[in-house]
């Protein structure tokens, strides 16, 4: 495996200072079950090198008018808060309940492990996707069940986490509610960097290799198949198979060679709709704040319009949602004794925006602080002894995502299964996994793009014969 940063994960990069150990990205693991499942395909137990812990609640939401309603596991909890917020809704809460659990059933039981290689294969689910309301949005379905506009917000934030706009990325992404419901949420004991170290433990343990500081130019295709890589530097490796776990819109824009045919051209791409990106602050204290949750989302006064603001008219606004992540809430040592570990996360336009953010960032920072302290942390601002900062540029630059879009291509419908770049590439031998490709991004989608390929790259690799020297894969 190559990676071009200078420790695995990508993403889920680690930072360390000041005795602080940051993630850098994802900070919510759901569907537990799919690693379990990784970790047995190789006869070991996810036990073996990755401690899970229990989040509760989920997520502790502050509503824009200052209640709070924190979104859990348990049933009952869950329904008190509906009824104390909205008597009127509970009935359509509980419905809306289950028809998460069917299109569940449906798109991640059954879709989400499909290549999608062929139009038939889209076809053949159309019918289903109907009958579950695919063609309306999260929250136009949502909409449809629960009249009180909190608790709209409350119950269609979810495509927020993996790139989309709920305004119009397709209900099949309320599944969501039912997969947190059934599986739980969980965070690694040591951070999401200790799953990320037990999946190069599970690699190196079964003789792959992982390497560091090796940043890939160009994928070689030669007589129309993958051949393997060119290095920054110009180091060639060979390989009979490729797999790009890069951004799709930046391998197509920037990774092949202008001769390559593929259906995602840079002009095709460029027609994409893509994610918002993301403005992270990440930040330690010398106090601890023990009343803030593992999950914090801290909704602002307008939903529909920053969101617009955000996606479509890319624009960066005056106010903001946020979403804050306290880990050390789950594992103290995580930050030094008596301390807290934070990072809070602001949606933003992607790049397109013009937004000049080496100008703009420091301010932006201030102002997130500002209204962390004025609404949760008293005295925060006083108490910060780490900080540092990660802004759309830092996606673009140090994550090679195009546009700076922090999860790729938004997922609208018309960019879903068979519509989204394929797990398997136009180029023979060049395979596609992570959050740009099929079925999309989050830690599930991005599990389940490696449960494709897993029906994908055996049954390929074993019709091929390896180069005399050459890698079985990069």
């Amino acid at each position: 495996m190559l990676e071009r940063r200078s420790r695995p994960g990508g993403r889920a990069f680690v930072y360390e200072q000041d005795g602080f150990r940051f993630d850098g990205g994802p900070t919510v693991i759901t569907a537990p079950f799919l690693f379990e499942e990784l970790w047995g395909l190789l006869g070991k137990k996810l036990s073996d090198d990755v401690e899970l812990l229990p989040v509760a609640p989920f997520y502790r939401i502050r509503l824009s008018d200052g209640e709070w309603f924190d979104y859990c596991q348990d049933p009952k909890q869950m329904r008190d808060q509906v009824a104390r917020l909205s008597p009127g809704d509970v009935d359509g809460y509980e419905r809306f309940l289950k028809l998460s659990e069917e299109i569940y059933k449906v798109g991640f039981e059954q879709l989400a492990h499909v290549p999608f290689s062929s139009w038939t294969d889209m076809a053949s689910i159309i019918p289903k996707m109907m009958k579950l309301k695919s063609y309306r949005t999260v929250y136009g379905l949502v909409s449809s069940f629960i009249k009180d506009e909190r608790l709209r917000q409350v119950f269609s934030f979810h495509p927020l986490l993996v790139g989309g706009n709920p305004f119009d990325t397709t209900s099949i992404y309320s599944l969501i509610c039912h997969l947190e419901r059934a599986h739980g949420v969980w965070f690694p004991r040591g951070g999401t960097g200790a799953l990320v170290q037990g999946l190069v433990n599970l690699i190196e343990s079964h003789g792959g290799s992982v390497r560091c500081d090796a940043a890939v130019d160009k994928v070689i295709v030669e007589n129309g198949r993958a051949r393997g890589v060119l290095m920054e530097g110009g180091e060639r490796r060979d390989a009979d198979i490729v797999v790009s776990n890069a951004d799709s819109a930046w391998l197509y824009t920037h990774m092949l060679e202008d001769d390559v045919p593929r259906h995602w051209t840079p002009k095709r791409v460029a027609k994409a709709k893509f994610s918002m990106s993301l403005f992270v602050w990440y930040f330690g204290t010398n106090k601890k704040f023990d009343d803030i949750a593992h999950h914090s989302i801290l909704l602002g006064p307008r939903y529909r319009e920053l969101l617009d603001d955000i996606f479509n008219k890319k624009v960066l606004a005056d106010d903001f949602s946020l979403y804050l992540h306290r880990p050390t809430a789950s594992d103290p040592s995580l930050a030094p004794e008596g301390h807290d570990a934070f990072y809070v996360l602001s949606p933003v336009p992607d790049l397109d925006s013009g937004v000049d953010w080496e100008v703009h960032a420091e301010q932006y920072r201030k102002k997130i602080a500002q209204h962390l302290e004025d609404t949760l942390m008293p005295g925060l601002q006083d108490s910060i002894v780490s900080s540092r900062m990660l802004t759309p540029v830092g996606f673009r630059q140090d994550l090679l995502s195009l546009k700076g879009a922090a999860f790729g291509m938004r997922p609208v419908l018309t960019q879903s299964a068979y519509f989204r770049p394929h797990n398997q590439t136009d180029v023979d031998g060049l395979y596609l996994v992570g959050a740009g490709t099929h079925p999309g991004a989050g830690v599930p989608g991005v599990l389940s793009s490696a449960r494709v390929l897993d029906e994908l790259v055996p049954t390929v690799g074993r019709q091929l014969a390896a180069p005399a020297g050459a890698d079985h894969a990069a």
